[in-house]
């Protein structure tokens, strides 16, 4: 069964923008740990991940990360994920969400065999039949169905919309929570922008289902952020070119040419 643990912390170095398509490196900070450590997530196919109250915690200590980054001077935000077995849980969410069988959703994460296919799709099936009904209460799902981890992201994501500060989305298990995080906050996802698209199917079905066009669709299929982390210098560079460059009037240049 999936074991995925929250893992919520700040990157030592961070990076804010002092004006417009300029990157200036902030002072590193000392990472923060541990912002929640629940108890194993246990069996998605026979047991609920979190108590209702875990997984208000769990979503609570997301938005606070959210909050403290953007008042730290954050003016993009990027949730990333570590863990194993976590594409199982994200998938049933996603799978949940969509209305969609799990021999469509389920993918082979990172290259289990036939075998390993079958098994995860027959746990991602279960998992689907304990969350049958609990489309309309994202916090019955991400306990049902989901964990802390995908929890926190939901909450981190929804939190980083209150704020207006745009999320730049990684992979599958980001991407799945921020699908719950839209029904936690309806609108959300005007602020986000998917980075990257995997080869999970469920990535494409939640990406799909949010209306998001991802920057990059390189293959990638790592996590950890990687994939938001790739895409993230051609926002930078968007940026610079839509408030640096100079218009044909500045740059003195007349209309087309005669003939």
């Amino acid at each position: 069964s999936p074991a995925s643990r929250c893992a919520t912390q700040r990157d030592p170095k961070r990076y804010s923008q002092s004006s417009p398509g300029q990157a200036t490196t902030a002072t590193p900070r000392a990472p923060r740990r541990n912002a929640y450590s629940p108890k194993d997530g246990g069996n998605i196919a026979a047991q609920d991940a979190l108590s209702r109250d875990e997984a208000v915690a769990a979503v609570e200590a997301g938005r606070k990360v959210a909050d403290e980054e953007v008042d730290g001077g954050a003016d993009i935000l990027i949730a990333g994920d570590l863990g194993i077995g976590n594409t199982t849980t994200a998938t049933a969410l996603v799978a949940a969400l969509t209305g969609t069988e799990p021999v469509a959703a389920v993918g082979r994460g990172t290259g289990i065999d036939d075998a390993g296919w079958a098994r995860k799709t027959a746990a991602v099936r279960d998992a689907l039949y304990r969350a049958r009904r609990l489309e309309s209460d994202p916090i019955a799902l991400l306990s049902t169905i989901g964990g802390a981890d995908l929890a926190a992201i939901a909450g981190f994501c929804a939190q980083a919309a209150v704020r207006r500060t745009p999320v730049l989305l990684d992979g599958l298990v980001v991407t799945a929570a921020a699908l719950v995080s839209e029904r936690l906050a309806p609108g959300a996802k005007a602020w986000w922008q998917a980075g990257h698209r995997s080869p999970e199917p469920a990535h494409t079905l939640a990406l799909t289902q949010l209306g998001l066009e991802p920057i990059v669709d390189l293959g990638m299929r790592l996590g950890e952020g990687t994939g938001a982390a790739v895409a993230l210098p051609i926002v930078r560079a968007a940026v610079a070119v839509l408030s640096s460059m100079a218009t044909f009037e500045d740059a003195g240049v007349s209309g087309p040419m005669e003939s």
